[in-house]
């Protein structure tokens, strides 16, 4: 066994991490200045960059992508209801706004979806940039925006240089980060830089899996179950039309 985490490893931390944002924005709505809410909501930024990561990763080792889309594109379907649930959102989307109208899992998909088109060499490079220009709109409305798909694409792209795939996913984060500062929250802004904190771990990936097989299923299952719950917790202590602020965006 090598030293270092493995992708088991990295991805409960990501669940984890998952877990307690979503927690907080249930029980503390709005964009607290509590000191342990932004440490909370911090921690939280952990985890999209980890899903991100492995996503590419993913693509790298699957020997059926389609089969792979499928999977993602069905936890995405169930996902949004879920991801609605937790937060208050309408389950039809745009009824207020075109943000955040469903979770990252529609993200993932689609990132993957790009990576098989970077890769495929029957598309012409116009053909390419039309495909992800239309991603981008698509996924536009989702929990991170199309800065996860974007993300994803440079992180497959530059698989095996660390350092240059770390420097676009920051750049993409902190693009994220501006539209915060300029349109949400300033504190918030910096709050999504804390996606920074998850380069030393990823560095730490050993490039194994773990003993245990059944982490895709498990996290295939908990990521909408754990937002499920959010959602009750949330209906039980605000009312059925509450939304959170981590709706707003």
């Amino acid at each position: 066994m090598k030293r270092g985490l493995n992708s088991n490893q990295l991805k409960l931390i990501a669940i984890a991490a998952m877990t307690l944002d979503h927690l907080v924005w249930t029980i503390c709505p709005g964009y607290s200045r509590v000191w342990w809410v932004l440490l909370a909501h911090i921690i939280g930024r952990l985890t999209a960059p980890i899903m991100w990561y492995f996503v590419a990763e993913g693509y790298h080792y699957t020997h059926d992508v389609k089969k792979y889309a499928i999977r993602l594109f069905a936890l995405a379907f169930v996902s949004h209801f879920a991801y609605n649930f937790c937060f208050g959102i309408p389950f039809v989307p745009f009824q207020a706004t075109v943000f955040n109208q469903t979770s990252v899992a529609w993200s993932l998909a689609w990132g993957l979806v790009l990576l098989w088109v970077n890769d495929c060499d029957r598309l012409k490079s116009w053909q390419k940039t039309i495909i992800i220009l239309l991603v981008c709109v698509i996924t536009f409305p989702s929990d991170w925006s199309c800065i996860a798909t974007i993300s994803i694409v440079y992180l497959g792209a530059y698989r095996g240089n660390f350092p240059r795939q770390m420097t676009w996913m920051m750049v993409w984060i902190s693009v994220y980060a501006l539209v915060y500062f300029l349109f949400i929250d300033k504190v918030y802004a910096i709050v999504q830089l804390g996606a920074c904190l998850t380069i030393p771990l990823l560095r730490l990936y050993n490039g194994e899996r773990g003993q245990w097989k059944g982490m895709g299923k498990l996290f295939y299952a908990y990521y909408p179950a754990h937002l499920a719950v959010c959602g009750l917790l949330r209906v039980a202590l605000w009312g059925a039309g509450f939304v959170t602020a981590a709706a707003n965006f």
